[in-house]
């Protein structure tokens, strides 16, 4: 019932969708109610026949707010349904709605009672959906959908950019190539909360896919079928060694050189690995490493103790080389590079918050800020590390 309040209506108005002025919102509210109706009239008049002609599209609802909310349920509610298809995990979605599992349970048998189908095989094992549930999801993310897109549209109406930003991208870019750009943002729009989580490669990609994740950034980006990946930038790999190695002398390296060298490397399945193996099978070369770690911070730590050498980013290793406690080398001839990428869901409705991220996100960061290399930035920011 909150949710239409917001639009003006009283309890017991008329809902007469002619009070909202701009043609696009009155639009998208018609779609809203259309998608409802379509779901209303499928499950208690056609029952699910393949015929579907008789399925009455409506423009407006001419009732009390009251009837209109006992035949929409809770457009929360449509959230939460499809949340928990998409996750096919019922604490999943009620972390992405802020409700405990319980009340999950519980939205789910109040919609089967209001729309008297079962929507959820109780029957098997594994989470598995009724014909009607099917039904229901599609339906459910239409509504979602063109909800999100009204409220989004209202906040750009009155040029508001708040709320929070779910980021997940791996430790070496979230501690070495976020933060200019998040200083930028958040400089510019401070009232936007930024939540930022570290985690593996895979576990990005993962967290994007299933809603826990608005955004995410990842290092030689992979297409997937529900993602859309856009590129963000590229950093040039380099050789890293202590000062004292013989390494440390020369200006330059070519890979051939690392064979008689103790590697340390990322583990196998870190994308970073899966290119320096690369470099090395182009090179003709086998390399096993001594050390294997799963982030950039324990690769350097163990380089600077001087248990061996590795490929990393130029720009991890920035304030190492400043406090002269590692030296990098530039490969000779052909450069190496990471390409960078930023994953988002396909369809996905983006907030006015959304949109100048990913805009900061495709712009230089300011000079005094790129300085800045290492550190999180200041403002409303929240950082959790998965060990």
């Amino acid at each position: 019932m909150d949710n239409f309040r917001g639009l003006g209506f009283t309890n017991r108005e008329k809902f007469d969708f002619s009070r909202i002025a701009p043609s696009p919102l009155r639009s998208l509210t018609d779609e809203i109610l259309n998608a409802v109706k379509t779901c209303w009239n499928i499950f208690h008049q056609e029952r699910l026949s393949p015929n579907l002609e008789t399925v009455i599209p409506i423009k407006t609802i001419d009732g009390t707010l009251d009837k209109l909310i006992v035949l929409v349920v809770q457009v929360e509610s449509f959230k939460v349904f499809r949340d928990l298809v998409e996750s096919r995990s019922f604490s999943k979605a009620a972390s992405l709605n802020f409700i405990t599992q319980s009340a999950v349970s519980q939205q789910i048998r109040a919609m089967e009672e209001r729309f008297q189908v079962p929507l959820i095989e109780r029957n098997n094992k594994r989470f598995g959906l009724t014909q009607e549930g099917e039904l229901l999801y599609e339906v459910s993310k239409q509504i979602v959908f063109k909800f999100d897109s009204l409220q989004h549209q209202l906040s750009e109406m009155r040029n508001i950019v708040s709320g929070t930003i779910r980021l997940s991208t791996v430790y070496s870019i979230g501690l070495h190539e976020l933060p200019p750009y998040l200083k930028k943002f958040l400089r510019e729009f401070p009232g936007v909360n930024v939540h930022v989580e570290y985690r593996r490669s895979n576990q990005v990609y993962d967290e994007v896919i299933d809603g826990t994740s608005d955004i995410g950034l990842v290092a030689f980006p992979v297409q997937k079928k529900t993602l859309k990946v856009e590129p963000f930038r590229k950093d040039r790999l380099v050789v890293i060694c202590v000062p004292t190695h013989d390494l440390a002398k020369l200006d330059e390296i070519e890979v051939e050189r690392l064979k008689k060298e103790k590697f340390i490397g990322f583990e196998p399945d870190i994308p970073t690995r899966k290119a320096v193996d690369k470099i090395f099978r182009e090179a003709g070369m086998e390399v096993n490493p001594v050390m294997e770690f799963d982030n950039i911070e324990t690769v350097k730590r163990a380089v600077e103790i001087g248990a061996g050498v590795s490929i990393v980013p130029r720009v991890t290793v920035e304030q190492e080389v400043q406090n002269g406690t590692l030296v990098a080398v530039e490969f000779k001839g052909r450069p190496y590079y990471r390409p960078l990428g930023i994953i988002y869901k396909t369809g996905r409705v983006f907030s006015p918050a959304m949109k100048r991220f990913l805009k900061t996100l495709k712009e230089s960061p300011d000079p005094a800020d790129a300085l800045l290399i290492s550190g999180p930035a200041s403002g409303h920011l929240k950082e959790s590390v998965l060990i």
